[in-house]
């Protein structure tokens, strides 16, 4: 492998200014990876190869490098044509001298982008916190129709490439013992082998169902980023479209991974739900049980990227990047040892915040990134094929439905703990026989069921529901006065009240569950 730097000239031309029109003294910004370097000037910015080879990629001479800059604007225009404007030629002029573009002779290339703020891209706003839920949803919704546009792939020779890349993984932590402790790298390559073993099966069916795809192959946080207010994905991989392909939840693997490691589960959680609800395939829940492996894998990749970007750089910048390389070997190692999986129920009446509680226990429980959360009003409106904040009329809401409505959660619920997968369900269960019902799920799963009854006076369920908007619950003050009441029968689980802030409510859920947490 090359060393990767730039031609000095070529570096001193695109750090310069002048080069593209803008007064001495403007500041240009290199921002640099173990594969590329990016200028930023003024509203322009241009990405140029590094002449690298790695077992995964080839850049080491000209004309691979311009193949490359070409394929990736061709790889990104479905995610990103409004940022990509063209392939540029650095050329060396009659003097001697170097240009951007010109005619002369062509001695390096470059991806002309337009530039956006970089201080929007979602590892930044990851690093402030966790992400809003509304960005959290068009991200899931943007990377959803991404994968409905892609092409689907050999499952077999992606499943190959798989154990390939593993191979590279296991090579580069054995020599880095002073970062991954052999021992520990040994038994990581040994549980990844046992994965892809165990996964191979549901892999392959995947391919055939068309859900090996050819992906944006490197959506990590850095690489989506904030533009006119919605995330929009980049820097696709163009170097290799085996590379690219994967599972489209191997994609999602990649972004969840990220927040993980970043400390954002609860983003990471609602991410994967959402993304759940928005593909709206039930064969994802089977699927759940590849996710550790995912995960783990993309961990990987990130860890081997630190040690190829550490080789590169000095100093503080070669600190940080043994300190990510360290902390995602750390989590790679802990997705692929998830325990059992839990069985939450969130009940109540409606109003009293269950949809809230349930999302907030989910982000707190592994599997990694957190629990499945299965809401009945969302699946009522799946069962009638309407958008979940569209309105049904109240023949929907017949009792032979709603019991439609909850033997689909069981069913799904199934599904999932079968998988490896914790579930949190949130839904009224003010039936003896619907509580009954999930009683004989967790003996046939072996779970236990583990469950609360949250309760509020009328006059807050009333104020909660008269204030939703845009949500899923076609209940309004009129319902949750009905509901005053029903009779619920014998309730084996614990009440909690629910009616103060929701921060309070749910610790009290929290400590009524019993965990883990």
């Amino acid at each position: 492998m090359a060393d990767g730097s730039l031609d000095p000239a070529v570096a001193a031309l695109l750090a310069d200014p002048a080069t593209y029109g803008l007064a001495p003294g403007t500041p240009v910004t290199r921002i640099d990876t173990h594969a590329a370097a990016v200028f930023l000037a003024g509203d322009r910015a241009f990405k140029v190869k590094r002449p690298v080879r790695y077992s995964y990629l080839d850049y080491g001479t000209l004309a691979a490098r311009e193949a490359a800059c070409r394929a990736e604007l061709a790889v990104n225009a479905p995610f990103a044509a409004d940022l990509y404007l063209g392939v540029v030629p650095v050329t060396r002029q009659a003097s001697g001298a170097l240009a951007l573009g010109g005619a002369g002779e062509v001695v390096e290339w470059l991806v002309e982008m337009r530039r956006f703020d970089e201080t929007t891209t979602l590892d930044h706003l990851a690093e402030a916190g966790e992400l809003p839920e509304p960005m959290i949803d068009a991200l899931a919704e943007t990377v959803a129709a991404g994968h409905a546009r892609m092409p689907a792939a050999d499952a077999s020779a992606w499943l190959q490439a798989l154990a390939r890349y593993a191979a590279d993984d296991r090579e580069t932590f054995r020599t880095a013992p002073d970062l991954f402790p052999p021992d520990e790298a040994a038994r990581l390559d040994t549980a990844t082998a046992a994965a892809l073993h165990h996964n191979a099966g549901l892999i392959l069916a995947r391919g055939r169902l068309g859900l090996v795809r050819r992906c944006h192959g490197d959506l990590h946080l850095a690489n989506v980023a904030l533009v006119d207010g919605r995330p929009l994905p980049f820097d696709a991989i163009e170097f290799d479209p085996l590379i690219a392909t994967g599972d489209v939840l191997y994609e999602l693997a990649f972004l969840l991974m990220d927040l993980v490691a970043r400390g954002r589960r609860r983003s990471a959680c609602r991410l994967l739900n959402q993304y759940l609800l928005v593909a709206g395939r039930d064969g994802d829940l089977d699927a759940l049980a590849a996710l550790p492996l995912f995960l783990s894998l993309r961990a990987q990749i990130r860890a081997k990227v630190a040690v190829a970007r550490r080789a590169l750089t000095s100093g503080a910048a070669a600190s940080a990047a043994a300190h990510d390389a360290m902390r995602y070997f750390r989590l790679a190692v802990a997705a692929l040892a998830p325990p059992p999986p839990h069985l939450f129920v969130v009940s109540g009446l409606s109003g009293t915040g269950k949809t809230s509680v349930a999302r907030a226990i989910a982000g707190r429980l592994l599997p990694l990134p957190g629990a499945l959360v299965l809401r009945s009003d969302i699946e009522r409106k799946r069962l009638h094929g309407v958008p979940a904040t569209a309105r049904l009329p109240a023949d929907a809401y017949q009792p032979e439905v709603t019991a439609q409505v909850y033997r689909r959660l069981v069913e799904q619920a199934r599904r999932a703990l079968e998988a490896g997968h914790s579930v949190v369900i949130d839904a009224v269960f003010a039936r003896p026989d619907e509580r009954a019902a999930l009683a004989a799920l967790g003996v046939a799963c072996g779970v236990a069921v583990r469950g609360v009854w949250l309760e509020a006076p009328l006059d807050v369920r009333q104020a909660r529901v008269s204030d939703r908007r845009g949500d899923a619950s076609d209940a309004d003050a009129s319902v949750a006065a009905f509901q005053e009441d029903l009779e619920i029968g014998p309730l084996d689980w614990p009440r909690v009240d629910a009616a103060g802030p929701l921060e309070g409510v749910v610790l009290r859920a929290m400590s009524a569950l019993g965990g883990p947490w």
